[in-house]
């Protein structure tokens, strides 16, 4: 299994404000509410943070590319493919 850097593995009683129409459709599906908002707000953590890394590094992953079209792959020479 893979290591999710965000799960902690405990829990922690919230209170949210969603549409009650939402919540009514919700449970008229069964779907857990708690299960759900909680792979969303996971999903939309990861995305905010692997953002972040981006622009943070982007001058790094630029300089990085710029080196590589002007020099090649350090060990291209050995590379099979």
């Amino acid at each position: 299994m893979k290591h999710d850097p965000i799960t902690s593995g405990k829990r922690k009683p919230v209170n949210l404000s969603l549409d009650t129409g939402v919540v009514a459709a919700a449970r008229e599906a069964g779907i857990n509410l708690s299960q759900v908002s909680e792979a969303a707000l996971r999903k939309a953590a990861k995305e905010e943070r692997d953002r972040r890394w981006r622009e943070e590094n982007r001058e790094w992953a630029e300089s990085v590319n710029r080196w590589v079209e002007e020099n090649g792959l350090p060990l291209e020479r050995y590379r099979l493919f």
